[in-house]
């Protein structure tokens, strides 16, 4: 039996259900029936794959069991958080009462003690919700370890600091399929490179959010990693590096389009609004298209989002002073009719070309 992941188990495991219902539909409608022995031949193939599914990655073979599922990953989150959150203000209530020396003891055993349990964990644990609460709550320990430490011994601020807690998330993300502690890792890594560029560029690491231009060689990055690093294992990571590439492609664009003088170029503010206002519709138009030839539904939605973003703060910019509000609204419902008519189209195109693509 070929090996799979998870998610490839879990996929297979959907289709096996989705193929039962539509067998029945066929069935009840007298278009296809199966006789007695290939009817039990293939329930018994579907029965073996999913008892290895079952216990081998422990995947939801029901809708019930995929909505307890759903039950429980929100309850490691709320847990994790909930610890973490414990953690930081339990070492604030009493902190001032250790000598320095326990403190640095606890704040080194601490994340250590924490990783190994989640490491432990995670190689006996086939659903993972206690591996993946672990993980947050070693990532907790880890931030308040520098974090504090600095504090202890006065040491100066750094970018650098990100460096250590992103590389702690990505290893605990991948080790234990946690995709917040992935976005966390996008995020510190993310803001290292952006702040490296801002100080190459003259000015101090902390105010390099100053200029969002500085996060669109990352957003660039993160979009095209899935596309050169393919994560067989970890499909839905995928989705993650290309919706965090978009937004901090957007979003920058969107507060430039209104904000030129944060910009690097020496040119007039008017222009330089006007230029990523051409690039915030064109760029989203593009990745819709885009999304749409490849088949990336994460992709054409979030561009979706921005192109009518983009479209609406235009439209407020234009008419709102002076046309009537009833008539402002109205136009404003007018162009959500025609989005709706325009989207209606490239679906049905989609269908003739045989993609699927979620609006």
């Amino acid at each position: 039996m070929k090996e799979r992941s998870k998610e490839e188990a879990q996929k297979r495991a959907d289709q096996i259900d989705q193929f039962n219902s539509e067998l029945k539909a066929l069935e009840d409608d007298q278009v296809l029936q199966l006789s007695a022995d290939q009817k039990a031949s293939v329930s018994a193939y579907h029965q073996k794959l999913l008892a290895h599914f079952s216990g081998t990655f422990d995947i939801d073979i029901s809708s019930k069991e995929k909505r307890l599922s759903f039950g429980m990953r929100i309850a490691s989150f709320l847990g994790a958080l909930a610890l973490a959150v414990s953690v930081f203000f339990l070492f604030y209530q009493y902190w001032g009462r250790f000598s320095t020396v326990f403190q640095i003891a606890v704040l080194i055993i601490a994340p250590i003690a924490m990783l190994i349990a989640t490491l432990y964990v995670s190689e006996r644990e086939k659903t993972g919700y206690f591996a993946k609460l672990l993980a947050l709550i070693t990532f907790a320990c880890f931030v308040l370890n520098i974090f504090v430490l600095g504090q202890i011994y006065n040491i100066t601020p750094s970018d650098k600091a990100f460096i250590v807690w992103g590389a702690l998330a990505f290893l605990l993300a991948y080790t234990c399929d946690v995709r917040l502690l992935l976005a966390a890792g996008i995020i510190c890594i993310g803001g290292v490179i952006s702040a490296r560029i801002g100080v190459w560029s003259g000015c101090y690491w902390i105010n390099f959010g100053q200029r969002p231009e500085n996060f669109l060689p990352v957003a660039a990055m993160l979009f095209a990693f899935p596309f050169v690093i393919h994560h067989q294992r970890y499909t839905a990571f995928e989705i993650i590096y290309r919706v965090f590439g978009l937004l901090t492609f957007f979003i920058p664009v969107l507060i430039l389009s209104y904000w030129g003088a944060i910009s690097y170029l020496y040119i007039d503010d008017d222009t330089i609004e006007a230029m990523y206002q051409i690039i915030g519709f064109a760029g989203s138009a593009a990745l819709i298209a885009f999304g749409i030839r490849k088949g990336l539904n994460d992709v054409v939605n979030t561009a979706n989002t921005f192109f009518v973003i983009f479209l609406y703060t235009k439209v407020y910019d234009w008419w709102w002073e002076w046309m009537p509000k009833y008539l402002f609204f109205l136009l404003v419902g007018l162009i959500a009719v025609l989005i709706l008519f325009v989207f209606k189209r490239i679906r049905g195109m989609t269908k003739a070309t045989g993609q699927e693509v979620s609006a």
